[in-house]
């Protein structure tokens, strides 16, 4: 029964690191987008969100282009806080596959979204057109922290559950 159990786990914990294998990956690849062809996607995503907006759709062309300029910042912070709490999930459900303290689960996953978004910004400094930005890391950091903060209340619910069904 433990082998079974063991084979179960290990299965859980190869799927994990290959969806955080992936996800980095994508994280990479957004990163390694210039800035024209980064601008490029964002705007387009604003523009399809406030498309059918009225109040926007009827601003003069100058003062459009600011208030579209200002949605597409939130619009990349957004993203850049998603990702990353995706990265903050996975890696809490990777660390609850172990043996440790809840505590040092959150610690070494906020840790590990810090070193790569870190590492992300850092590398963006070598893509034309972008630039490295402490307070993305600071919203990547804050993602990886409600991804944590996400998992940690499901498991406690969970655990609730199942001590009350056990009742």
């Amino acid at each position: 029964m433990k082998a079974e159990t063991n084979i179960k786990i290990n299965i859980k914990r190869a799927i994990l690191i290959i969806l955080l294998i992936l996800t980095f990956f994508q994280i990479f690849r957004f990163s390694n987008q210039n800035g024209e062809k980064s601008s490029g996607i964002s705007r387009k995503i604003t523009t399809a969100v406030t498309k059918n907006v009225k109040k926007i759709q009827e601003l003069d062309k100058n003062k459009q282009e600011e208030v579209l300029g200002t949605i597409e910042k939130v619009i990349r912070k957004l993203a850049h806080f998603s990702i990353y709490m995706v990265v903050g999930i996975l890696m809490m459900l990777l660390m609850n596959t172990y043996e440790i303290k809840k505590l040092d689960r959150i610690a070494i996953s906020l840790i590990t979204g810090i070193i790569y978004a870190s590492s992300d910004e850092i590398h963006q400094l070598f893509i034309p057109g972008r630039s490295a930005m402490i307070t993305d890391v600071m919203i990547d950091t804050l993602g990886v922290l409600v991804g944590c903060f996400w998992v940690f209340l499901g498991t406690v619910l969970k655990n609730t559950l199942k001590q009350s069904k056990s009742i």
